[in-house]
């Protein structure tokens, strides 16, 4: 819904067609935002010669394999973070990027909140010396179920999802390598066979350091937050909210509208198709992430 709301408020693309693998789900929401067409099968929705690109919200096990058939029938595409939950896979979207020169872009949303963004034009002036960033991402999730406490039939994973947000953030606000990674997991849960809890450190190539804290058992508010730590200064960012180390909010100053970080990952999308290149979190520029992902999960096997 909120690729949905963002498009609507942009006023850059229109929504030809709604794909849910439950037909009556897409054609209620297909309604609720007055598009056209909804379908059950993409193989259907490819075959359109009037659409140009896909947004993939899918369960994270179709991400790369349905990526590759947009591009492969010659479609711009954006599929949610994570890109993959392997490798291989992440590796095989960005063969078909290169051999189609269509857009690939990736989800990594954390690049477009409003006080990521601030920060990062901030470490890039020399104002903010990144020394550490220290993270909590944190849910009630003993079942599979999403955010909205709805099933679903899919299993959603710490490492290559919610870590991801993280180890992509962390390598762009540094834009340095990761030379150093440990990964810890607690016990794994009996029913979704995965583990509630983990914990990971990172380490730049200049020294920056990167704690991340992630757990499904945490009985709280959920969600993530970042305190970034630098030399005399420090920010709280929540994803869009930025807040200095006490606690008061800034004011950002922003030179364009205030939109949320999923309008703005929109907009760069559509804004990259339009010119024709290479997005902000293209496929390409988020393969370190998935690398340093492959590495910590040969650790945990």
């Amino acid at each position: 819904m909120q690729h949905l709301d963002a498009i609507q408020g942009l006023g850059e693309a229109e929504v030809v067609c709604l794909l849910d693998e439950d037909l009556k789900k897409a054609r209620e929401v297909a309604d609720r935002y007055r598009i056209a067409q909804a379908s059950a099968q993409l193989e259907e929705v490819l075959a359109r010669p009037d659409l140009q690109a896909v947004i993939l919200c899918t369960p994270t096990p179709l991400h790369a394999g349905q990526a590759v058939a947009c591009l492969q029938a010659g479609k711009h595409v954006q599929v949610e973070i994570p890109l993959s939950d392997s490798l291989a896979d992440a590796e095989t979207v960005a063969l078909w990027q290169q051999r189609t020169g269509l857009v690939a872009m990736c989800g990594h949303t954390r690049r477009f909140n409003s006080g990521h963004q601030w920060l990062r034009e901030h470490i890039l002036t020399g104002e903010f010396s990144l020394r550490q960033l220290d993270v909590q991402t944190h849910f009630l999730r003993r079942s599979n179920t999403n955010a909205l406490g709805q099933p679903r039939n899919w299993t959603d994973h710490l490492l290559w999802h919610h870590g991801a947000h993280t180890i992509d953030l962390f390598q762009y606000q540094t834009r340095e390598e990761i030379v150093a990674g440990n990964v810890l997991q607690g016990p794994i849960h009996p029913t979704l066979g995965i583990a509630l809890d983990m914990s990971i450190q990172l380490k730049s190539s200049s020294g920056a350091l990167c704690t991340l804290s992630l757990s499904f058992n945490n009985d709280g508010p959920f969600g993530s937050t970042f305190r970034y730590i630098g030399d005399g200064s420090t920010y709280v960012a929540r994803y869009d909210e930025l807040t200095n180390g006490s606690g008061e909010t800034l004011d950002l100053d922003l030179r364009t509208p205030v939109l949320s970080g999923v309008a703005r990952q929109d907009r760069e999308f559509f804004a990259a198709i339009h010119e024709c290149r290479e997005p902000e979190a293209s496929v390409a520029s988020v393969m370190p992430c998935y690398r340093v992902l492959h590495q910590l999960a040969r650790q945990l096997d």
